[in-house]
This record gives C-alpha cells, sequence and structure tokens, in this order.
C-alpha cells in the first residue's frame, strides 16, 4: 500500500522534490488565428522597445495559448524579452534580462505555444547563474523553482 502511495504521489507535478517543472504541468489552450495587434505600451520600458514590440506584435501565437513571446540581444551574450496578448495587445516585460555567460548557452529562453511555462538557462541581471522555471500567468512571470548551475539540471 506505501509503495502504491509514493507511486500515486510521485505523479502529482512539483510533488516529488527532485521532478523539475515541465510544460506538461502547465498547459494552456492554443488560439491559432489573430489579426493585426494593436500594442498597450503601458509602461516605461515598454515604450522603450516600441520598435521591436511592433515587429514582433504580428508574429504568430507561440507562447501561453495567445501570446507571441518575443526576444531582442541587450548586449553581447545577452537577451530580454517580452510576452504581447495576442488578443488585448497588452505587453508584459520579462522582468530581467538573461546572459548566457560563462554557460555558453544556445538557448537562454525556452517555451512552447501549448504551455504557460519558461525556462530561464543563465545569469538573471548578471547575477548567479542557473536554471529558473517561470509560470506565467498572462499578468507576470511567477518563479516556480530556481536550480543553481551547480545542482543536476536538464540539457
Amino acid at each position: 500500500m506505501l509503495a502504491l502511495c509514493l507511486l500515486i504521489a510521485a505523479s502529482i507535478p512539483g510533488f516529488a522534490h527532485d521532478a523539475e517543472p515541465n510544460f506538461a504541468d502547465y498547459p494552456t489552450t492554443v488560439e491559432e488565428a489573430h489579426g493585426p495587434v494593436k500594442l498597450r505600451l503601458t509602461t516605461r520600458e515598454s515604450r522603450r522597445y516600441v520598435t521591436q514590440l511592433t515587429v514582433a506584435a504580428s508574429a504568430p501565437v507561440n507562447f501561453a495559448g495567445h501570446f507571441i513571446m518575443t526576444e531582442w540581444g541587450c548586449g553581447a551574450g545577452c537577451v530580454t524579452a517580452a510576452a504581447i496578448d495576442a488578443q488585448t495587445g497588452k505587453v508584459v516585460m520579462l522582468p530581467f534580462t538573461v546572459s548566457d555567460w560563462p554557460l555558453d548557452i544556445t538557448e537562454p529562453l525556452t517555451y512552447r505555444r501549448d504551455s504557460s511555462l519558461l525556462i530561464v538557462r543563465g545569469s538573471r541581471n548578471e547575477r548567479g547563474r542557473g536554471t529558473y522555471y517561470y509560470r506565467f500567468d498572462g499578468a507576470a512571470f511567477r518563479l516556480i523553482e530556481a536550480l543553481p548551475a551547480t545542482q543536476r539540471q536538464r540539457p
């Protein structure tokens, strides 16, 4: 009976201590089509990146069901990003930059259109190194788990 309870508990997302968050734990329904999006630039930071956001607003949905995740360089080995709501035009900026050095990471941000999970690999605001798991709720990126670079991580 104990073995059965442990097996059931291990299958619950986030229950097992060694289990890292995965895209299937945070599913969303994908909405394929959207027309031209009129951006709602409500913060100083979003207005600062109006050119990058305007170009991205015509891209297909690629994140969290009906969002367009866009990223651009902010220096050598550095990216910043934002999620654009393809329905309302609301822009949610990633609250930090991501540097890939000194880890030589080729994909510092990993996301899928059918999931609200964002995986960040590298240094946030050039502090610390590791893999960080965020759930996007449409208004903010919420940290789920942080794994320092010294711990075992998925490739």
